[in-house]
């Protein structure tokens, strides 16, 4: 499993279902989040790439409403319609 398919496991796990699970129809996800809660290093580029692939959008089934905050930083938050 490459490392984007470890994030978005991460991100599915850890905050799609959970929110679909509390009824929730948006969800955002800030990548500086994911990258300290997988205990990475350096790799905020590879969080923000695979948080923003259409392939983590069909994988969970969700559409991105937006992307707000810096190209490739810690506080890059995507949002998504779930």
């Amino acid at each position: 499993m490459t490392l984007a398919d470890q994030i978005r496991q991460f991100a599915l796990l850890n905050y799609i279902t959970p929110a679909r699970s509390r009824g929730e129809t948006v969800v955002s996800i800030r990548a500086g989040d994911v990258h300290s809660q997988m205990g990475l290093s350096r790799r905020l580029p590879a969080v923000c790439s695979a948080l923003g692939s259409n392939k983590f959008e069909s994988m969970c089934d969700i559409e991105r409403l937006s992307v707000e905050g810096p190209l490739n930083g810690a506080n890059t938050v995507f949002t998504f319609k779930l």
